[in-house]
């Protein structure tokens, strides 16, 4: 197998690194995220004249002809750099619906927006009591006339404050956890009877509790099949959380390189710590752990166009990879750096909570090590049989 990226991902990543490089050190990001909006819309439309929110996206829905390997390039320069801007959230999610299930007319309308940066998407799927469980809604929709009538609250939806539409999940039919009966709408945020209350996370982004009452939509807004909408959330959700593994290896090599940089200056006894074996030790233990997540990430990623059974298998993996790994590196960091790595001048500490954020972000350690061994037993009693 080839793993080599192709001349336009090699091309992407040495533009997206030098505009992070030139433009977004730790200290310009500190500013941002203190700001009063928490981003930069002028970065945003940097970003799209790189055609970055292109890059994913085939050539037929006007994009470059890449797909997920291209976003996972983005998002590992992305984690880097500790960006916040929502890529995820609005290429990933928001162009992830519309390109596997939208129509011609949402294509048109939406998705060439998204990709020139003109309209920015939030995913508003999760529930104060859904936990990770996707077909776990309380939000309805039901039918009026020809469109729909949205009722319900999302929580914890990033990048809401900065977007103009939200990709809303709402139950049509059936009860509660039912698989059927799910349904994906778009919602414009300035709608009538959408009321939003935004607020910071703890790794600097920004966030919104989001409520829907009586929110009227037409029949154009429902995107896909009504009713049947579960198997596309969970491909694009796996999509975002391969995504997600890729700023998190970002991200750890990052703080791996910070501690072994540090270890070099920071001296006791006259002696530089890096000298002392045993945190030679503890700093090889980070960089095999960090080379180990980004095997399973490229290994999710590349598993994102089989069946639903071996993606599902393969994001679970990589995603409990992932969470291991990035506790495991940012206490690493943390505790070379001693005292200092806690404070909230230093970089490292930044790199540590945005590594604990994506743990929980799709699904956590413990909810991707379930689903994982309920696939795999799900496969040995076909097999069985």
């Amino acid at each position: 197998m080839d793993f080599n990226f192709t001349e336009e991902q090699t091309m992407i990543r040495d533009s997206l690194a030098r505009l992070i490089r030139e433009q977004y050190d730790f200290d310009t990001r500190m500013g941002v995220v203190k700001s009063d909006s928490g981003w930069r819309p002028e970065m945003w439309a940097q970003l799209a004249e790189l055609g970055l929110f292109m890059a994913p996206f085939s050539e037929e829905d006007g994009g470059l002809g890449g797909g997920p390997i291209d976003a996972m390039v983005v998002m590992e320069e992305f984690g880097k750099g500790l960006v916040v801007e929502p890529f995820i959230p609005s290429v990933v999610c928001g162009g992830g619906f519309l390109k596997h299930a939208g129509s011609a007319a949402q294509k048109e309308e939406h998705l060439q927006a998204i990709m020139g940066g003109a309209s920015t998407f939030a995913f508003a799927y999760a529930e104060p009591r859904g936990r990770y469980n996707l077909a776990d809604l309380e939000t309805t929709a039901k039918k009026d006339g020809a469109g729909y009538v949205l009722n319900g609250h999302k929580a914890v939806v990033v990048g809401a404050p900065w977007a103009d539409k939200l990709i809303v999940t709402a139950r049509t039919g059936g009860d509660r956890r039912d698989t059927g009966g799910i349904s994906v709408f778009i919602v414009d945020k300035g709608a009538d009877g959408v009321t939003t209350r935004d607020y910071p996370t703890v790794d600097g982004r920004r966030a919104s509790e989001v409520y829907l009452e009586n929110v009227a939509v037409g029949a154009d807004a429902l995107i896909g099949s009504e009713g049947e909408a579960l198997p596309l959330i969970e491909q694009v959700v796996d999509e975002a959380t391969a995504a997600a593994c890729a700023e998190a290896v970002g991200a750890m090599g990052v703080a791996h390189q910070m501690t072994v940089e540090y270890s070099r200056q920071r001296k006791q006894f006259g002696t530089p710590i890096g000298k002392f074996q045993v945190l030679q030790h503890r700093m090889v233990d980070m960089f095999m752990e960090h080379e180990q997540s980004i095997s399973m990430t490229y290994m999710a990623t590349l598993k994102l166009g089989e069946d639903a059974v071996e993606r599902k298998k393969a994001v679970s993996a990589a995603k409990v990879r992932i969470g291991q790994s990035g506790r495991f590196v940012g206490q690493e960091s943390i505790q070379i750096h001693g005292g200092m790595g806690m404070t909230e001048e230093l970089a490292v500490g930044h790199y540590f909570k945005r590594l604990t954020m994506i743990d929980s972000e799709f699904g956590n350690v413990d909810h991707h090590m379930r689903r994982y061994t309920a696939l795999s037993a799900e496969d040995v009693k076909v097999a069985a049989e």
